[in-house]
């Protein structure tokens, strides 16, 4: 398990830019200006019809224009009648069929509509849902929008951080959160500086950032900029994800800034743990996606279709050994923006975050025993929100919320994904008999 930061210096070789013209159409496609083979590149507009696919096959192919009656010497015999009234004036040969014309289109038009309703054009069925038609409300909430109109919505609230330190300038993502400058980031992107970060922001302008506040059991941390004009990102509601949703990370993966990615969630409520040696260790019921994430994604939003923000990126799976650089192998987790949203809210608030509890200390993997699944409670608090709602040392947590309990992870990033005061239930196993109970989860005293 890797975290989603690049430490390497910014900065990238520009790509070549091909030679003028190369690749605006490809070989052997036909252009408007091409003339036929070995010919002139452009000639009049009937010497290619012969060739037109549309013509009609028993139609000449030049333009004929009939001569005059009697050969071309003839001369029309001309009559006058002097008693003939005088030829009308040229205003009134252009008023009479104007006025015809407008007749005309009125009456048809009046005849159209009425055939039309008469026919059940106007109120019949209709196949397909019509440009009006609601969606039910679950896939109203997924319908994807054009990606580029997603991208179009996001950039301008994605950013770059860049933080220097002792190892070197690490680097990473972020998004705006408030129009007074308040910036989401992962924890481990500014954990190595000295309370200090640099912005670049997504038209390329550089801002000097401050460290409001971190959390590294949860990996959030939020800085703020002294910036005016800026637009902040619309939430989206992480607990309303399902799998094979559409989903945009967005960030400066490998320092290439404003990179947007796609893919689908993957899976939701993925239990893990992660952190760096000496560091803390972090708990995730994270949003699993395909989309690509690499080191220079952290801290970066995850969007839906519809362009708000449902994660936060923070982590990627990896094959390589320990002390190598990972890629991307299409497993990436985001930190859930409802949990993300809560905890920044109380370090903008308070300068710190509250950790959820559940008030028991559990065993390790496996410590229920039996290969029945299930996490073992080694012992409860007194005053706890476990024993509150009656659990005991030795009990096994089966399920909480309906989600299976396969060893002790589970149990810790569910716990830390809900809001102090939330209230979960819990079945459990007590011997041989299984029960439910409603906990009521707290914050840590610390």
């Amino acid at each position: 398990m890797t975290d989603g930061w690049d430490w390497r210096q910014p900065g990238g070789t520009p790509t070549p830019a091909g030679p003028p013209g190369s690749g605006a159409t490809p070989a052997g496609s036909p252009r408007a200006s091409d003339g036929p083979p070995g010919g002139p590149t452009s000639s009049p507009w009937w010497s290619d019809a012969l060739a037109d696919p549309w013509r009609d096959p028993y139609a000449p192919a030049a333009v004929v224009v009939p001569g005059p009656v009697g050969g071309a010497d003839a001369e029309p015999e001309r009559v006058t009648d002097p008693d003939a009234p005088g030829r009308p004036a040229l205003r009134q040969l252009l008023l009479i069929p104007l006025i015809t014309a407008l007749l005309a289109g009125t009456l048809g038009g009046a005849l159209g509509y009425a055939f039309a309703v008469r026919g059940g054009v106007a109120g019949g069925s209709v196949l397909g849902a019509g440009a009006g038609a609601a969606d039910p409300p679950a896939l109203a909430q997924r319908r994807p929008e054009s990606l580029a109109g997603v991208a179009e919505k996001i950039l301008p609230s994605v950013v770059t951080v860049r933080v220097a330190g002792l190892g070197g300038t690490s680097e990473g993502s972020g998004f705006i959160v408030s129009t007074d400058g308040h910036v989401v980031t992962n924890d481990h992107v500014v954990a190595g500086g000295a309370g200090k970060a640099t912005v670049v922001l997504n038209d390329g302008s550089t801002a000097a950032a401050t460290v409001v506040g971190r959390d590294p059991e949860s990996d959030i941390a939020v800085i703020k900029v002294s910036r005016t004009g800026l637009r902040p990102v619309e939430f989206g509601d992480s607990d309303a994800l399902a799998v094979g949703d559409p989903v945009l990370a967005v960030g400066s993966p490998l320092s290439l800034a404003n990179t947007v990615t796609a893919g689908i969630v993957s899976a939701v409520d993925r239990t893990m743990q992660a952190g760096e040696p000496g560091g803390p260790t972090r708990y995730y019921a994270a949003i699993q996606t395909d989309a690509a994430v690499n080191h220079g994604n952290s801290g970066g939003p995850l969007v839906d279709g519809a362009g708000r923000v449902v994660g936060v990126n923070s982590t990627i799976k990896s094959l390589v050994a320990d002390g190598q650089e990972a890629g991307n192998i299409g497993l990436a987790f985001a930190i859930p923006i409802n949990q993300a949203k809560r905890v920044t809210q109380e370090i903008i608030g308070t300068g710190k975050a509250r950790r959820t509890v559940i008030g028991a200390q559990v065993g390790g993997t496996g410590a229920a025993g039996g290969g029945a699944g299930g996490v073992r409670l080694a012992a409860v608090e007194p005053a706890g929100p476990a024993a509150g709602a009656g659990l005991r040392a030795g009990d096994v947590i089966l399920r909480l919320n309906g989600r299976p309990m396969a060893d002790s992870t589970d149990l810790i990033a569910l716990v830390r994904k809900f809001a102090p005061g939330s209230v979960v239930t819990v079945e459990y196993r007590r011997g041989s008999n299984r029960q439910n109970a409603s906990v009521t989860l707290a914050a840590d005293a610390k």
